[in-house]
């Protein structure tokens, strides 16, 4: 029996994915909008097991998103090799929820995939999704979707493609058309070449329920480009039964034996749907892989000989290689933090926090609030599942209700649930909860006193699917007493909230100190694990 791929293999928020093998090695690129460091790449070797590996833009000088909305930021990435050479190529969407976007496509490159990466090299903007095409001739060419910011748009979907000179930095040229339609709306296209054609692969119908994948070739580069009868060669729009909903915007690699496999977004949704009937979609949107095959006419199809995503798919035949399974838990003993927390917009210096300052912690310094799009003090990590745990344990002595230092679910700055110590003028220190469910706060539990004698706070929150549960307790991890109701994990999702539509629900510990002196907390550790639908602890990291 061959080894299975088990879908999705990015689980959690990791959408858009770009995928390139170099040698025995494979990599995915996905999108981080306004998580910084910008874009995570996964690492493996048998398309089973996958590990995060790097994040190629940590720098302010590569990428700073100060002042950049929720769902904005860093958009599709295309991760390429050529001649002993990483190129990534991505856009930076500095605003979008208006009629005129700005779309700023960056270039780049690295002769290690772990760094150090170059600056960005500026490309265009006629909008996003920019893609890097190696052709056989030693010419490269950059091909994006173009935006039309007109009341009355002339097209539904607009693809452009430009010659790149990697010896000036720049394009030349002129842009050529090589889609355009006022019927199929096309965006995250790549080109490859196969046995003489020139096949265009995009991702159609949005980024929703809708999502689909299609294929289209042509002899000439510059087209015209005929499109695939069998078009969308991959949806799950008409299947709303499918757990791989939303599946589409694909990227190809071929295995050193010569078989075919699609990385693809796709999303879990739970059953809660949002007042207009729109299913909700805690984790985001997804990886997933899918085996394909050339038919004899030469179009591109999936293996299973459907247009539907599968859950299971065969292996390649290559020897297994999994990773060590990471703890669950972390105690900050490191000089670095974890490779999965990431923060908002741009890098923690040790303004914001430090490892060294006392051994054993991770000391955040307080910072702004949680609305601000500048400076949070705030770390956290992806959910993987519908059912998880997390908790952690920090020291705060806050003297003003403007300091705060916590546990936080959070989907963007409008919306959160957040489990903080605090001060209260009759109380001194206590603790409260936070929601924020499309700016509209609330606090279901008011503020509690905790003993003047209590150091440590244990703080927990359990997410089983909708529901989310906050405990507590001054007596240590084992003696944890609920707090509050049973809050609506539903909220923090790409429907339901109203300002970011493409990310996904984070957990983790921040600190605010609304006077601005920067008042410090110290956690003792951050522990998170996925639960299956009985409670256990599951078997994936």
């Amino acid at each position: 029996m061959s080894n299975k791929i088990i879908n999705p293999v990015l689980r959690g928020f990791n959408p858009d994915p770009s995928i390139v093998r170099v040698e025995d090695d494979y990599y995915i690129a996905t999108s981080t909008f306004e998580w910084f460091p910008g874009v995570q790449i996964h690492h493996s070797r048998d398309l089973i097991h996958w590990q995060l590996l790097t994040h190629p833009l940590n720098t302010v000088a590569q990428l700073d998103l100060r002042g950049v909305g929720a769902s904005q930021g860093i958009w599709a990435p295309c991760l390429t090799y050529d001649n002993s050479i990483y190129y990534l190529v991505y856009t930076v969407v500095n605003s979008f929820y208006v009629k005129m976007y700005d779309t700023p496509n960056y270039l780049v490159t690295a002769t290690d995939i772990r760094g150090e990466w170059s600056e960005p090299v500026y490309l265009n903007s006629y909008g996003f999704d920019p893609s890097l095409f190696h052709d056989d001739d030693g010419r490269k060419y950059i091909v994006s979707m173009v935006t039309d910011h007109r009341v009355n748009k002339r097209y539904r979907g607009h693809l452009v493609i430009q010659e790149y000179s990697v010896d000036e930095q720049v394009m030349i040229g002129e842009p050529v058309t090589i889609y355009a339609s006022n019927d199929t709306y096309l965006e995250g296209p790549h080109i490859y070449k196969r046995n003489g054609y020139y096949y265009l692969f995009a991702a159609d119908t949005g980024t929703g329920e809708g999502h689909g994948q299609s294929i289209l070739r042509s002899r000439n580069l510059l087209g015209p480009y005929e499109a695939y009868k069998g078009n969308s060669m991959m949806t799950s729009r008409d299947n709303p039964e499918l757990l791989l909903q939303k599946a589409g915007h694909g990227d190809l690699v071929e295995t050193q034996n010569g078989e075919w496999y699609m990385a693809h977004l796709c999303g879990r949704a739970l059953e809660n749907r949002t007042e207009k009937g729109d299913r909700k979609y805690t984790l985001g949107r997804e990886t997933a892989l899918q085996k394909m095959e050339w038919t004899e006419d030469g179009w591109l199809r999936l293996a299973n000989g459907t247009t539907l995503p599968d859950i299971e798919v065969d292996a390649p035949d290559l020897p297994l290689h999994p990773f060590p399974v990471r703890p669950a838990r972390d105690d900050f003993n490191g000089d670095k933090l974890d490779i999965h927390f990431q923060s908002l917009r741009i890098p923690l210096d040790h303004t914001f926090y430090s490892l060294t300052e006392r051994a054993g912690f991770l000391r955040l310094y307080g910072r702004e609030g949680l609305g601000s799009k500048y400076r949070q003090s705030l770390v956290a990590r992806r959910w993987q599942e519908h059912a998880f745990t997390a908790s952690t344990c920090l020291e705060f002595d806050p003297a003003s209700y403007k300091q705060m230092a916590g546990l936080i679910l959070l989907y963007d700055t409008q919306n959160y649930y957040y489990l903080h110590v605090t001060h209260h003028e009759d109380l001194g220190r206590c603790i409260s909860i936070v929601c924020a469910v499309n700016n509209n706060n609330s606090e279901p539990i008011g503020y509690i006193a905790l003993p003047d004698e209590t150091e440590q706070i244990w703080l927990r929150a359990k997410v089983d699917h909708d529901k989310l549960q906050f405990a507590y307790s001054v007596n240590g991890e084992d003696r944890f007493i609920t707090i509050g109701p049973v809050l609506d994990a539903s909220t923090l999702s790409d429907e339901a909230c109203q300002e970011g539509w493409f990310t996904g629900s984070f957990v983790g510990i921040c600190c605010q100190d609304l006077t601005g002196f920067r008042k410090p907390a110290d956690f003792d550790y951050f522990e998170y694990y996925n639960r299956d639908p009985k409670g256990a602890v599951a078997d994936y990291a």
